[in-house]
């Protein structure tokens, strides 16, 4: 099947017993085994192995052309469950820019427990490849785009740097989706969703998921993570998930679409001091979007809002169609000022507003941008 097709169609799943063809939800914890203590079904405990899972990992695994998916609780089980599969004095170079929740995880909890977390600009490789430690730095993690400045990697470049090293490269393609990036063709190691955002695309769900090239020995410990800190996903998220990955192909599209249309209408804007979108041609990093994302480059972007942080909160707080929420990646366009969310420690501009556009009609969305920049 085509990519398209496999998410619509939850690749080609359906109920076996009934011929549905939405396939069942599975809340069963246990499985049974025969007089002679064997497992019937394959299946010891739903911690380790959910039935509703196959089908979302399947789907995954094809769209990112890699060997083997898992699902997690929420994408941050994801993520750190691959450098938890590392071990104490183990090197790893981080984004100086990724999502806070992680950086404040891996400079937090991560340092403490014996990782040496560094921080570098993965949009230069040649910083990176100056920041490696060979036969000490394990893993190399990028976001691309990255959160909330839209920063570009070149992750054929970075895939280079890191197997020259000996160490793996995972890549978080949450705001790319597999509609517009499979980061594991392009030689990753590991791509990861916050399942939550696009995959999902509803708002009503926490998840996260990974994806391998190959189930080697490192992702094994990364399932073992899973199960023994039973960062584990309910079997009703499962079905949600699969559900929302049916429209992937159709929602991702329409959103670069409008998200192209706003970048380019208020690039210009006199009220806006920038406009951050990988889709703008003066954009840094837009050549290399067009070489590694297809069909669109997301359906993200920032502005900042000349007068500061003051002025930006105000933008916000005069918008009537977007949403002010935390989150991305839903039908419903939503606008967060990022500092705030992130607190003192934050690295985000104070004029930053994030802007995650939905699926309403966009000449709708830029009428309101622009009443509530007008004051």
């Amino acid at each position: 099947m085509k990519p398209a097709t496999a998410a619509a169609q939850a690749g080609g799943s359906s109920d076996p017993t009934t011929g549905a063809i939405i396939p069942p939800i599975q809340p069963a914890t246990t499985y049974e085994r025969d007089e002679k203590n064997r497992v019937l079904g394959g299946r010891v405990y739903s911690r380790a192995d959910n039935p509703g899972y196959d089908a979302v990992e399947s789907v995954l695994a094809q769209l990112e052309h890699g060997s083997c998916a898992a699902v997690f609780g929420s994408g941050m089980a994801a993520a750190t469950a691959v450098f938890q599969a590392l071990k104490p004095g183990d090197h790893v170079l981080v984004p100086h820019i990724t999502y806070w929740g992680l950086r404040s995880w891996l400079l937090g909890w991560a340092s403490d427990w014996g990782l040496k977390v560094e921080t570098v600009d993965m949009t230069d490789p040649a910083r990176v490849a100056a920041s490696v430690c060979p036969g000490k730095t394990k893993l190399l993690w990028v976001e691309t785009p990255d959160n909330p400045m839209m920063g570009i990697s070149d992750i054929a470049a970075l895939v280079e740097v890191a197997h020259r090293a000996g160490a793996r490269l995972a890549v978080d393609s949450t705001f790319a989706t597999p509609v517009l990036t499979q980061p594991l063709s392009l030689g990753a190691d590991i791509v990861m969703h916050s399942a939550t955002k696009y995959l999902n695309g509803h708002s009503d769900v926490v998840a996260g998921a990974l994806v391998a090239r190959q189930a080697d020995e490192f992702w094994e410990g990364i399932k073992r993570v899973r199960v023994q800190m039973g960062a584990v996903l309910g079997p009703f998220e499962a079905w949600l998930l699969l559900r929302g990955m049916r429209t992937l192909f159709v929602r991702v599209p329409a959103q670069c679409r409008s998200a192209q249309k706003i970048a380019e209408h208020f690039l210009a804007h006199p009220a806006i001091g920038a406009v951050l979108y990988p889709g703008l041609p003066g954009f840094p990093g837009h050549a290399i979007a067009v070489r590694q994302m297809r069909g669109g480059f997301g359906g993200m972007l920032s502005v900042r809002v000349k007068g500061g942080g003051t002025a930006a909160l105000a933008v916000a707080g005069r918008l009537r169609l977007w949403k002010r929420a935390t989150s991305l990646g839903g039908v419903e366009s939503l606008v967060e000022h990022r500092a705030s969310a992130e607190g003192p420690q934050t690295t985000t501009p104070a004029d930053l507003l994030r802007l995650s556009v939905g699926l309403e009609d966009c000449d709708e969305l830029i009428a309101d941008l622009e009443a509530a920049l007008a004051g």
